[in-house]
Parts: structure tokens; C-alpha cells; sequence
């Protein structure tokens, strides 16, 4: 694991952070309760969700998100590594088109071809792999279906929680290999979700 940002830190800079788990993890998930509504609805709009979407929400920590777009009527399955988090999500379980189950960026839960949307809020510099996660959300959504990765921005360098993001360098890198995984229409976006936030948005090939 790595307490900064240094210029060429891989996408993934945290990975391997382990504060989400047990009682640290369930405060944790907490106050991620309270802040992530802006960015629920920024992934939302930035995605133009529809009823009739399948929603993977990949780290989707106590579920905002994905409960955000269940309440449009759309199919979500949140999909997180920490127990802690799930039971969370579970405890605020919110309507039948929305399902919590364990697995990783790297390991999805689900067909091949299932899903029109894939997001991951604030998770993608915890994977373990940058190209197995990109490889496995290629999997998992139709031709035509749209991915975000939503990440705070962040200044080469931070330290403590402010490393926990990416510098647009960072974004660059991990858009760039989002168009060497069968994705199109790659971009980065800067947008003010909770705080200044970087999306990558991309389109299945």
C-alpha cells in the first residue's frame, strides 16, 4: 500500500487497503451513508440511467448508489468485498431489483453480457489489478453499455485521506487502458459530485 501520490503511481495506488472490514469498517461505511448522495446522483446522470437498466455497482460499500438507481426503477446488483459493508447495504436493502453479493473488480458475480451499466465511486485505486478489473467489467456488459469510474481528484503527493484518488495523470493512465480493453468513446471528465471529483466514462466495443 502506498500513502501518496507520487507522478507514477499506477491507478491502483491503494491496493491493498484494509480498513474495511469489522467495526472499523462498518463506521467507516457509516459515514458513507451520510456524504455519497451527490455522487449517487452524479453517477445516475453521468450514466443516463434508464428503468430498464442492469446496474453493477463494483465496491458499492453500504449501497448509496446502488439504491439510487433501484429507486429508478432500474435492476442493481451491488457488489462489494467487505462483509461489513453488505450487511450494511443489506440492513437498507431498497426494493426487489436490488441485490448485494461478495466479490471483487477483478471477480463480478455475474454472466457474461448482463449488464448495461458498470460504475465504480471511489474504489477503483483500491483494486488489485487495473487490467483483470477492466477485463471482467468488459465481461460483464453488453456491446453498448456504458462504464464509470468516478474518483476524487487529488494532487500528486497527498498524504493520508487525500491520497485516496487520482491525480489526472492517474485518470489518463486508467482511461488509456479502458481503450486497450474493447472500450470506446473513452473520456475523462472532471465534475463537482461531494467534493471536485474525475470520471472516466467509456462505451463497450
Amino acid at each position: 500500500m502506498h500513502d501518496g501520490d507520487g507522478p507514477d503511481q499506477p491507478p491502483n495506488h491503494h491496493a491493498g487497503h484494509g480498513r474495511f472490514q469489522g467495526f472499523p469498517g462498518m463506521l467507516l461505511g457509516l459515514g458513507m451513508i451520510a456524504g455519497r448522495g451527490k455522487d449517487a446522483r452524479l453517477a445516475c446522470d453521468l450514466t443516463q440511467l434508464e428503468r430498464e437498466d442492469c446496474v453493477v455497482d463494483i465496491g458499492c460499500g453500504p449501497g448509496v448508489a446502488a439504491r439510487a438507481a433501484a429507486s429508478k426503477g432500474a435492476r442493481v446488483t451491488g457488489v462489494d468485498p467487505g462483509d461489513s459493508m453488505l450487511r450494511l447495504a443489506r440492513l437498507f436493502r431498497g426494493g426487489e431489483n436490488l441485490a448485494y453479493v461478495e466479490g471483487t473488480a477483478e471477480a463480478i458475480p455475474l454472466g457474461d453480457g448482463t449488464q448495461t451499466i458498470a460504475w465504480s465511486i471511489s474504489t477503483a485505486h483500491h483494486w488489485t489489478s487495473v487490467e483483470q478489473g477492466i477485463a471482467e467489467i468488459r465481461r460483464v456488459l453488453r456491446p453498448g453499455g456504458r462504464l464509470l469510474v468516478l474518483e476524487r481528484l487529488t494532487t500528486p503527493n497527498a498524504k493520508g485521506l487525500r491520497s485516496h484518488g487520482w491525480t489526472p495523470e492517474q485518470a489518463r493512465a486508467f482511461a488509456a487502458r479502458c481503450g486497450d480493453r474493447a472500450f470506446r468513446n473513452v473520456r475523462v471528465e472532471q465534475h463537482r459530485g461531494r467534493i471536485e471529483e474525475l470520471a472516466v466514462l467509456a462505451v463497450a466495443a
